[in-house]
C-alpha cells in the first residue's frame, strides 16, 4: 500500500529514543521528512543524523513544559523543508506509584508536562495544519483501565483522551484529524525501567506477557508503523478515536 507519505513534514516530540523514534523511522522509510524534538541535544542531534540527516531529518533541543516549543516545533518545519502536515506528540511517562501516595510537586510537574504540554501541542499544530493535516497522541493503555503503580498516569491520560475527541470536533470541519494512540507493553528505556523497579525484572517480564494474548511484549516498530498508518492520507477518514496498540492486552470491546 503506498501511504501517501512522500514529501510530507511531521514533526515528532520525544523523538531522540522509543516510540517517537520508530514513529519517524516508518515515516522517513516511506518518504516523509521530520522534525524531532527532545530535551536531550545530543540524543536529538545523533537520531536526526541517524535518520538521513538535513535532507530528510532535522533535530530540535525542546521541552514541551516550555510554551514556547510548540511554535518552536511548527517554526522548524516550515522553514527547513517548506510546510507542515501533521505531528505526533509524545512526552516521557510520569513517575511510577500509587495515586494516593504520590507527592502534591509530582502531580503539579506532571500535569504542566504531560497534559498541559500536549494540549498546548495539540491546539498549535491543529492551527497551522492544511486540511488534510493530522495528529497522533501518544497515550497509553492507561486512558482505558488503570494500570497498577501509574497512579498519575491513569489520572491524566484518559483526560487527554478527551482533550483528542475535542479537537478532532473542532477541526474535523477543516480537514484536520486527530486521533489518541494507546501503546500497551512496547519494549522502550521507559517498561525496561519499570521492570527493573520491581527487583525482578524477567518475572516482571514474564507475568506481563502471560497477560498479552499474543503472550510477548510489543516491539517499537510494531507501533511506529502503526503511528505512520494514522499519521497518513491513507487514514484519511480516521479521527476522534483512540487506537490501542498492545497485543490484545485490553479487555474492552
Amino acid at each position: 500500500m503506498d501511504l501517501g507519505l512522500t514529501d510530507r513534514v511531521y514533526v515528532l516530540t520525544g523523538a531522540s529514543r522509543g516510540l517517537g523514534y520508530a514513529t519517524a523511522q516508518c515515516l522517513v522509510a516511506d518518504g516523509a521528512r521530520v522534525v524531532l524534538s527532545a530535551r536531550d541535544a545530543d540524543a536529538v542531534a545523533a537520531a536526526a543524523q541517524a535518520l538521513g540527516g538535513p535532507e530528510r531529518a532535522v533535530g530540535l533541543t525542546a521541552d514541551l513544559a516550555d510554551p514556547e516549543t510548540p511554535g518552536r516545533l511548527v517554526a522548524a518545519a516550515r522553514e527547513h523543508f517548506g510546510r507542515l502536515d501533521g505531528a505526533l506528540i509524545s512526552v516521557g511517562g510520569p513517575p511510577a506509584g500509587k495515586a494516593a501516595s504520590v507527592t502534591d510537586e509530582q502531580w503539579r510537574h506532571s500535569f504542566e508536562t504531560v497534559f498541559l504540554g500536549t494540549v498546548r501541542a495539540v491546539r498549535t499544530v491543529a492551527d497551522a495544519l492544511p486540511e488534510g493535516g493530522a495528529i497522533g497522541l501518544v497515550l497509553s493503555t492507561s486512558a482505558r483501565g488503570p494500570v497498577p503503580g501509574l497512579g498519575i498516569s491513569n489520572g491524566l491520560r484518559p483526560g487527554l483522551v478527551g482533550v483528542a475527541k475535542d479537537v478532532a470536533d473542532d477541526y474535523g470541519p477543516r480537514g484536520v484529524r486527530v486521533v489518541g494512540l494507546l501503546p500497551g507493553r512496547i519494549l522502550t528505556d521507559r517498561n525496561r525501567e519499570l521492570f527493573a523497579a520491581t527487583g525482578d525484572p524477567e518475572r516482571a517480564r514474564a507475568e506481563a506477557e502471560a497477560s498479552i494474548p499474543l503472550r510477548r511484549i510489543g516491539d517499537p516498530a510494531e507501533f511506529g508503523r502503526v503511528a505512520a498508518f494514522v499519521l497518513s492520507p491513507a487514514a484519511s477518514y480516521l479521527t476522534g478515536l483512540t487506537v490501542p496498540v498492545d497485543g490484545g492486552a485490553l479487555r474492552g470491546l
